[in-house]
């Protein structure tokens, strides 16, 4: 498949971009150039590679849940710029 000056003007013109006629001939021949290269890979034998998503195996990892005390309202406020009646005081923003 090879995709011609005509194809990069119609995608430009969808994503409204402006395209001189140098960067219309060289998206022409990159985007070609990527298409031949994906031409190649699929020529590759995939018969026994299994799909993935992923390449190096991974998954998350949790730290056990444990039950704790929490934080006294002192010590929560202890580091706050500004506290009033047992809450943080932060500057109206809305009027």
């Amino acid at each position: 498949m090879k995709i011609s000056k005509k194809d990069v003007e119609h995608v430009a013109n969808l994503a409204r971009l402006h395209l001189d006629e140098q960067e219309k001939e060289n998206y022409t021949k990159q985007l070609n150039s990527i298409l031949e290269y994906m031409e190649k890979l699929n020529l590759l034998d995939t018969e026994d590679v299994p799909p993935t998503s992923h390449v190096i195996p991974l998954k998350n990892v949790f730290r056990e849940d444990k039950v704790r005390d929490s934080l006294s309202n002192e010590e929560v406020l202890a580091n706050a710029p500004d506290a009033e009646d047992g809450y943080f005081k932060v500057p109206k923003i809305i009027e």
